[in-house]
């Protein structure tokens, strides 16, 4: 009877010392597959700068030891006489345990991801480098928010009732803070879309000005006299926005007038004038001129040209240059131009004083 008890006690001694060593040898397992898988994807990413290896070497490095002991303690109970309500228990933890990894894995992913595109986008765009981490921030929220409820599940609590509690409570938060949340989501829509960047020129009903920060809540304007105009990100985009920064060109259009006294073979000429006028001048495109119209005071004629650069100050300079040159032109010519006037014809053929 001693002798089989002996024998009992050696394979219990036995079996613990299979758990023991299968229990160390999955962490040996996981620091190896760790340091090795490390080292393989960051070499990988030096020689041929693929970016994906990059980022499962970062991953890799997110590998936490402590994480997978529940793990290599489940794996060890295999081997162990345990009662099956205790080995059940293992098995949920041990896989709560590996959601929980995934969590730190997704984490780090996403620190990569936004930590290249925010270096980018803060040289371009700093305020979409801010709105980046705010996604960043969001995703990982939601990550860790499901990650959290799958693990609860697993060490069986009720999640059914705790999402209904917090499906009550979001929609009171909602409520209370719609409209930050609606400029929260404006800004991200303004991030993703690009309406329009910092340094635009934009213009929104009849205030203008040069877009200088876009926050999570309101984006900032300066206009032209130097007042700081402070938008609400939400009421901007239900706003009609013109944006004059994305102008390849601009189109000018503009109306001569000249006297009805001027002779039939100098109406004929005027049109050349005028297109001699524009293209005489760098960086402008001619598209039209004709004898438009018979006005109240004056014969008029309408020019229509292409600026081509959107700089404003560049347009006005050329538009300058022009009207320089028509007015030299007509002057050389003998052609007046017309202003508004009355002519009053008196009883017996005298002709009144004209009257402005």
């Amino acid at each position: 009877m001693k002798y089989l008890e002996k024998i009992l006690e050696s394979q219990e001694a036995t079996a613990l010392l299979i758990a023991t060593a299968i229990f160390i040898a999955v962490l040996a397992a996981v620091l190896i597959a760790r340091y090795v898988g490390t080292r393989l994807f960051a070499s990988l990413s030096r020689r041929t700068g693929i970016l994906w290896a990059d980022g499962v070497a970062e991953m890799l490095r997110a590998t936490s030891l402590v994480v997978f002991i529940p793990i290599a303690a489940q794996a060890a109970s295999l081997s162990l006489s345990i009662p099956a309500g205790a080995r059940r228990f293992a098995i949920h933890l041990a896989i709560a345990a590996l959601l929980l990894q995934v969590a730190l894995w997704g984490n780090r992913a996403i620190s990569f991801w936004l930590k290249r595109k925010v270096v980018i986008a803060r040289e371009a765009d700093p305020d979409g480098a801010t709105a980046l981490s705010l996604i960043g921030f969001a995703a990982r929220v939601v990550l860790w928010t499901f990650l959290f409820l799958l693990a609860l599940d697993q060490l069986g609590f009720n999640i059914t009732a705790l999402l209904a509690g917090l499906g009550v409570g979001g929609i009171a938060v909602a409520l209370a803070t719609q409209n930050i949340l609606s400029d929260l989501f404006a800004s991200l829509s303004i991030v993703l879309d690009k309406p329009f960047v910092v340094g635009d020129f934009i213009v929104i009903d009849n205030l203008r000005g040069n877009v200088e920060r876009v926050g999570i809540k309101t984006t900032r304007i300066r206009s032209l006299d130097g007042e700081l105009l402070v938008f609400s990100n939400a009421d901007l985009l239900k706003s009609r926005i013109q944006n004059y920064q994305r102008m390849k060109e601009r189109r000018v259009l503009f109306n001569v007038g000249v006297v009805y006294q001027t002779p039939c073979e100098k109406v004929e000429g005027i049109t050349q004038w005028l297109r001699e006028a524009v293209e005489a001048q760098e960086g402008t495109r001619f598209d039209r001129a004709h004898f438009k119209d018979y006005g109240d005071s004056a014969l008029v004629f309408e020019v229509v040209y292409y600026v081509l650069t959107r700089d404003y100050n560049t347009y006005m300079d050329v538009q300058q240059a022009i009207n320089l040159a028509i007015f030299a032109r007509f002057a050389r010519e003998g052609v007046d131009f017309a202003y508004p006037t009355r002519t009053l014809y008196l009883a017996g053929g005298a002709v009144a004083q004209a009257a402005t």
